[in-house]
């Protein structure tokens, strides 16, 4: 594992934005940093490589080693994971993140593992703590209870300043056809005068039509 030097925690990082405040966090509390880029979640390849280039770049600019498992990028074991709860995804999303995590730090004699998830507002805390904790009894290896939190806008603004790519969406499929829909749902006009209905309806008037 070059470049890396026995550090304390093996971060999980989902992308450059992300990585930002808990590296500086961890390094506060005193811990080493080193970063593991596993998402075969995103959707597409297009996408991945706009979030790894990313990551590599928040490692530049923290200075801290960066290690992406370009090789196991496998959107087809994601899709394998959620078969059947699509809807209630991300509980299976995570794991699939963490357990590579914590048998990456296991492999490599690591001391701690944490994910930058842990930083993100959005992302079900409670969930990801509760994973933590099975994969650590499993593991041996320790998941402390960070909360990254409280550095959400302080991370934001940074990612600006560097000018990092910063996505629009989750990452899998799901989320962006989500985050489309949302925008296909506010471009759509909820009412149509009276005398006019539905496209493709029976007995639609379409304007201008002989």
């Amino acid at each position: 594992m070059s470049g890396i030097a026995q550090p304390t925690t093996l971060l999980h990082i989902c992308c450059g934005p992300c990585a930002l405040e808990p590296v500086q966090r961890l390094r506060e509390q005193g811990h080493q940093v080193a970063g593991l880029f596993f998402n075969p979640n995103i959707h597409g390849v297009q996408e991945y490589f706009l979030r790894r280039d990313a990551a590599l770049r928040a490692a530049d600019e923290l200075d801290f080693p960066l290690v992406c498992l370009d090789t196991e990028y496998a959107p087809r074991r994601f899709f394998q994971v959620i078969h059947g709860q699509e809807d209630r995804r991300c509980p299976a999303c995570y794991r699939l993140r963490l357990e590579r995590t914590f048998a990456y730090a296991r492999e490599h004699g690591l001391q701690n593992v944490s994910t930058t998830l842990l930083y993100s507002i959005y992302q079900d805390r409670d969930t990801l703590l509760a994973l933590g904790r099975e994969l650590e009894e499993q593991t041996g290896i320790p998941f402390p209870d960070h909360d990254f939190r409280p550095g959400w806008q302080a991370g934001i603004d940074l990612s600006k300043r560097l000018g990092l790519y910063r996505q629009s969406y989750c990452g899998c499929l799901y989320s962006e056809v989500d985050r489309q829909l949302r925008k296909l749902n506010r471009l759509t006009s909820p009412s149509l005068p009276p005398n006019l209905t539905r496209p493709g309806a029976a007995g639609a008037v379409v304007p201008g039509a002989g």
